[in-house]
């Protein structure tokens, strides 16, 4: 494949490529960083501090729920902050807020556009019900082909399993080889080490200046910064090949 139109369809991560994953973190770790006296913690200081917390979550509970696994992750966080130990009803909120986190700008409208040619497949690590609010708040109730999500499969990406579940799922119900799949994904961690350890061709959605999921060692076949570009690339080849 040496096209981004060679293939004929996308598997998405959705938050942190889809959803801004690290505002929504963060606007709904405020509320318990509300301490007297205490100083401002840096937003990038709270993220390097969440990320292991919720990576080691998913390691040892891969069959728990989402929402209840941020719940469980959300005093841990506060504690590592050095902060009062938070309410009960506090975790919970936290834990239930996935379905209101924010899309990036140019999702919907990029989405929109790449489903014109591409069968359109979410494998995301959250449950079913956050991704459904989700979809249906910030990504304006966007028609997926398939949605998968890790309470389905029973493990959280990057374990390899979700990726081979995905590959018989879209093989069964489309007639899609996985070769002909492009994982499209902002996490170089959960996505793009996990693709190429499978032979995988992958589109990484940089989103500059994200912190949750990068690694030193990144691999990818296209690189954009944004979704919107991945589109343009798409409607550029489209339109070359018309010439």
């Amino acid at each position: 494949m040496s096209k981004l139109t060679d293939f004929k369809l996308l598997s998405f991560d959705v938050y942190g490529t889809l959803i801004d994953y690290e505002r929504g973190v963060l606007a709904n770790l405020e509320p318990s960083l509300r301490t007297p006296n205490a100083p401002p913690i840096d937003p990038k200081s709270i993220l390097k501090i969440s990320q292991p917390i919720f990576t080691q979550a998913t390691i040892e509970n891969p069959r728990q729920k989402y929402s209840d696994l941020l719940t469980a992750c959300h005093p841990q966080i506060i504690e590592k902050l050095g902060l009062p130990t938070p309410s009960e009803e506090e975790s919970r909120a936290f834990g239930a807020s996935v379905g209101t986190w924010p899309a990036w700008k140019d999702t919907v409208e990029a989405l929109r556009r790449l489903k014109k040619n591409y069968k359109m497949v979410v494998l995301s690590n959250v449950d079913k019900a956050s991704f459904e609010a989700n979809n249906r708040n910030s990504l304006d109730g966007f028609e997926w082909d398939l949605v998968l999500t890790a309470e389905e499969i029973g493990s959280y990406k990057p374990d390899l399993r979700n990726f081979e579940y995905m590959f018989k799922q879209v093989k069964e119900k489309f007639g899609v080889e996985r070769h002909e799949v492009l994982q499209t994904a902002q996490s170089q961690f959960h996505d793009h080490h996990p693709a190429k350890e499978l032979g995988m061709k992958s589109a990484w959605i940089y989103r500059p200046g994200s912190i949750i999921g990068n690694r030193d060692d990144p691999v990818y076949t296209w690189k954009f910064d944004e979704l919107a570009d991945m589109a343009d690339a798409v409607d550029e080849e489209l339109k070359t090949g018309e010439k």
